[in-house]
């Protein structure tokens, strides 16, 4: 089993005629992702990599069936197109965009929850199951099924952590890239919930950093709810204060955003943490992990 993308899963690219939205596209079909349409409006009726192109969302549902969207869509216009999406009644909505301003996040993010959507991002890689599909831009070929879940803030450092498993003979049962901002459409505690349900993961394995509070708000959440096993890496130990680190939710200010603070609420919640990635072999080793 996996979370988010399964069997019943038909995508939509919005962006899907920009160039990286096209590209993309290219990959996500390579994966045999089921990608159905696309949509640009002003575009309607082309075709890119072979999917039919609708200049609405209401359309592309109309004439596909689509129950999910990955946004490759300019930051300015990610909110219209994200209300029209949420409206066109999908339910699965992936934002891989960045920039897009704090005020539009908080009122998509109001908008996905009073509807019932899970929404990932905004600046998300996005999510993959090993050998099913992808939403997004992550590398496919760094990943195995398996039934280890991964949940991370930071794109590369997610394709690190499965490379290294991997590597191990350890196969991921959903990897997911929650967002980087300082606001997310999706909490990592909302993310560990589904892991939690999830009877094909066996554990789970948090990728965080500095800055906000995700990590310490989920260590309350792991500590009250979940039985599994779970890892934890903080990148940006040496994060020099009120410095935005390569994330735009990656700064520390004063006492709040620490590695220090994070480690020391995951630690309590019973959460091994990890000091680099490559313990998380070891990791998976002691709780015989495949």
């Amino acid at each position: 089993m996996s979370i988010l993308i399964d069997d019943s899963t038909r995508v939509i690219v919005q962006g899907i005629t920009g160039r990286i939205g096209s590209v993309q596209t290219h990959w996500m079909l390579e994966y045999k992702t089921r990608v159905v349409g696309g949509v640009t409006p002003g575009k309607g009726g082309s075709t890119v990599e072979g999917v039919p192109v609708f200049d609405s969302v209401a359309e592309a549902v109309s004439e596909t069936g689509a129950n999910a969207s990955v946004f490759f869509v300019p930051a300015a216009f990610v909110l219209d197109a994200f209300l029209e999406t949420v409206d066109a009644g999908i339910k699965l909505i992936v934002i891989v965009p960045e920039f897009i301003p704090v005020q539009d996040v908080i009122k998509m993010r109001g908008y996905a929850i009073e509807k019932g959507v899970f929404a990932l991002g905004p600046t998300t890689p996005g999510v993959l199951v090993p050998g099913k599909g992808k939403m997004g831009i992550m590398p496919a070929s760094l990943f195995v099924p398996g039934r280890v879940g991964i949940i991370s803030r930071s794109g590369t450092l997610s394709y690190e952590f499965a490379g290294i498993l991997s590597q191990s003979n350890v196969g991921q049962s959903t990897v997911v890239g929650m967002g980087a901002d300082p606001v997310v459409l999706r909490n990592l505690a909302d993310i560990l919930e589904l892991f939690q349900e999830d009877e094909g993961t066996d554990a789970v394995i948090i990728v965080g950093e500095v800055g906000g509070e995700q990590e310490e708000k989920a260590a309350g959440f792991i500590a009250r709810k979940m039985t599994k096993p779970v890892a934890a890496y903080i990148a940006g130990r040496y994060s020099p204060q009120g410095k935005r680190m390569g994330h735009a939710g990656a700064i520390v200010r004063g006492t709040e955003g620490t590695v220090e603070g994070k480690h020391e609420a995951l630690r309590a919640a019973r959460v091994e943490v990890l000091e680099s990635p490559i313990h998380v072999a070891e990791w998976a080793k002691k709780h015989n992990l495949k």
